[in-house]
């Protein structure tokens, strides 16, 4: 990737009120991130709200902040991107990394669970994880106390590969005892993941984005010890939702940890009580996944995806169609009469106001409010 189109995407990603689904329709409807930062104040104009992103300074030093701790970053559609994760709907548009970035094209497990964990669920998470690198497999988990630190350190015994997500920066190791452990996963062939740009300091609200990171980066997910509604189960949600498998170690009914596990095992999760059990369940990867693209093919030459932004009456026109019942944007084209290219850049202008919603399966739907 061109360095100004690096630092463009970059940019765009760190523009507040554009996430992930956002910036690939952006990118998708003109070209290229730098083409699309060009384009904000026009989406401003159109959806009533303000988008404005870092300047290219900002984001300099950015680059130049992470290149000198010995990191890089990875970008959506490059060739270096994790392939299972570019198959999530919102997949992170950049990742800092911080080791080696191959590991994360490896085949990954991943391996979650309480905070407050027993010692029985530390030593069967430090095996699990053992077992599965001994195997060939990376581990993946969220660098958190617990069962994530005890998948870490088992992977890093058997001198396995182990992947951390992080929900700050990384610059900021969280939980802060685990900043050592941070550096010895980088030092020694593994690899530190976060979407959130430097100084970012982990709030609540940024573990569930860590969590579907976790979730897509895997083929499997095992639980170890989870209370309900913790972190951990919503690691599994998403994960089920991704397609992935999903596993769960049984434990006692007398300690809570053990009632999300129990709980998943119920549901149909793949009872676990040791790699074997993940092994022998775990899906096939291809070797290559095909490379994620951002930059769709026009449909014929008069229907460029560039072109010209439809007139203010077209945006109410198309916004009559759509209702609380989702609505698949190729029912949307024959209805109105518009291009196809047309009903997209209307569609992205409402989706950045925040009226509409966009579904699975090219379906849009009015937002709640």
């Amino acid at each position: 990737m061109a360095p100004a189109e690096a630092l463009a995407r970059l940019r765009l990603s760190r523009t507040e009120g554009i996430g992930p689904a956002n910036f690939r329709r952006l990118i998708q409807r003109h070209g290229s991130a730098g083409a699309a930062l060009a384009a904000l104040p026009g989406h401003a104009a159109r959806s009533g709200r303000a988008f404005t992103a870092p300047p290219p300074a900002e984001a300099e030093r950015e680059m130049a902040a992470v290149a000198r701790m010995g990191g890089d970053f990875v970008f959506l559609d490059s060739p270096g991107y994790p392939p299972l994760l570019a198959l999530l709907e919102d997949p992170p548009p950049v990742l800092a990394v911080l080791g080696d970035a191959t590991v994360l094209k490896r085949r990954q497990v991943g391996v979650v669970g309480a905070r407050a964990a027993s010692a029985a669920g530390r030593r069967l998470a430090e095996e699990l994880a053992a077992g599965l690198c001994t195997a060939g497999i990376a581990v993946t988990s969220g660098l958190a106390r617990g069962i994530d630190t005890a998948a870490h350190q088992g992977a890093l015994a058997a001198q396995g590969r182990t992947v951390a997500v992080v929900a700050g920066g990384l610059d900021v190791p969280y939980p802060a005892e685990n900043a050592a452990l941070q550096a010895r996963i980088a030092a020694e062939g593994g690899v530190v993941v976060s979407e959130a740009p430097l100084g970012t300091a982990p709030m609540a609200r940024h573990f569930p984005r860590r969590n579907r990171i976790v979730a897509g980066l895997v083929l499997g997910l095992v639980v170890v010890e989870a209370a309900p509604r913790s972190g951990s189960l919503i690691t599994a949600r998403l994960a089920l939702e991704a397609g992935r498998e999903l596993f769960a170690v049984p434990g006692n009914p007398m300690d809570p940890r053990a009632r999300g596990g129990n709980d998943l095992i119920r549901q149909g999760a793949h009872l676990t009580e040791g790699a074997e059990d993940v092994l022998a369940n775990l899906p096939a990867q291809p070797l290559e996944l095909p490379l994620f693209s951002m930059r769709p093919e026009p449909r014929n030459a008069a229907e460029s995806p560039l072109e010209a932004p439809p007139p203010a009456e077209s945006t109410g026109q198309l916004l009559e169609l759509i209702g609380t019942v989702p609505v698949a944007v190729d029912d949307l084209v024959r209805r109105c009469q518009l291009s196809a290219p047309s009903v997209q850049a209307i569609l992205l202008d409402l989706e950045l106001s925040g009226l509409v919603e966009t579904l699975p399966g090219n379906r849009v739907v009015r937002s709640v409010t």
